[in-house]
């Protein structure tokens, strides 16, 4: 059984650090959630760290630049990891070949083939048809709102050729505002479905937990064990991230999975029970916004 809470307040106080999500928690895509940078710039001002851990295709830099522009208040967090990172970290030490096929949209995506440092040696990087292509990076779908049945013909040939697909985002759906949209990891999911191999680097997966505990260690290294809580409107992603990282989990119900508790200001706890039960995950805590 979760814990449902009114407010993060109540049990931050046993947490150093915050893995949060951004979108569905921090903002809806379009403009932020006030409650919630309140909660983390009052959770930052009693000594806590905030790292957001988001399921973005997108370098930290260019996700910081979009939430700043979107007005969601700097102060409310410390450092980002993002699911693109760990993917293009990948993606340059030749995981899926030099010379890909790209599903994304352009030029939105465009960064994720932006320079890595980090790196040393990267594998130069060709853009190609699928016929030419040595594998796939996938930032999403080239069109969020079309089923990703569309590209079961593309696909199909590229299964044959025994080509790996570069997720960069595992999460099947967002809502942008009020739009539901459709994400990477949903051809991802088609196509190891088909019989293809995709390989995963953000929530649950991970390569994004770490990229997250070394962004918290470039902060604090003096803390080598921080108590860390997890939170996320994603059942499947930030609370069976946080679960199989064994660490604390916070369940936001009144995102991607609203109607499902039945979330108006909080979950109905009957509904709320019922939702863990067919998910098969189980949140350490819940609240229907996070505040």
């Amino acid at each position: 059984m979760s814990q449902i809470v009114s407010t993060f307040a109540e049990i931050s106080d046993q947490y150093d650090v915050a893995f949060v999500d951004l979108w569905g928690c921090m903002h809806n895509g379009i403009t932020p959630f006030a409650d919630a940078v309140a909660a983390m710039k009052h959770y930052r001002g009693r000594g806590g760290v905030v790292i957001l851990v988001t399921n973005s295709p997108r370098p930290w830099d260019s996700v910081a630049t979009q939430i700043t522009d979107m007005g969601l208040d700097p102060d409310s967090w410390d450092a980002i990891a993002t699911s693109g990172d760990s993917a293009r970290a990948a993606m340059y030490r030749g995981i899926v070949g030099g010379k890909i096929w790209f599903m994304g949209e352009t030029p939105r995506d465009d960064d994720f083939f932006k320079p890595l440092k980090i790196i040393e040696n990267p594998v130069q990087i060709e853009k190609v048809a699928l016929e030419d292509a040595e594998g796939i990076v996938c930032c999403g779908p080239f069109d969020t709102q079309a089923d990703p049945s569309v590209n079961r013909p593309e696909f199909l040939y590229a299964k044959q050729k025994g080509l790996k697909l570069l997720c960069a985002n595992p999460d099947i759906i967002v809502d942008r505002g009020e739009t539901r949209e459709w994400c990477a990891g949903a051809l991802a999911a088609l196509y190891t479905e088909m019989g293809g191999e995709s390989l995963y680097f953000g929530k649950p997966h991970p390569p994004i937990y770490d990229l997250a505990r070394r962004r918290y260690a470039a902060l604090n290294n003096s803390m080598h064990d921080p108590r860390i809580i997890a939170i996320g409107d994603g059942i499947r992603t930030d609370i069976l991230g946080g679960q199989m990282e064994d660490i604390d989990t916070l369940f936001i119900t009144g995102g991607l999975a609203a109607t499902e508790t039945a979330t108006d200001v909080q979950p109905d706890e009957g509904k709320l029970n019922a939702y863990i039960e067919t998910e098969k995950v189980t949140p350490t805590y819940a609240i229907g916004f996070l505040r």
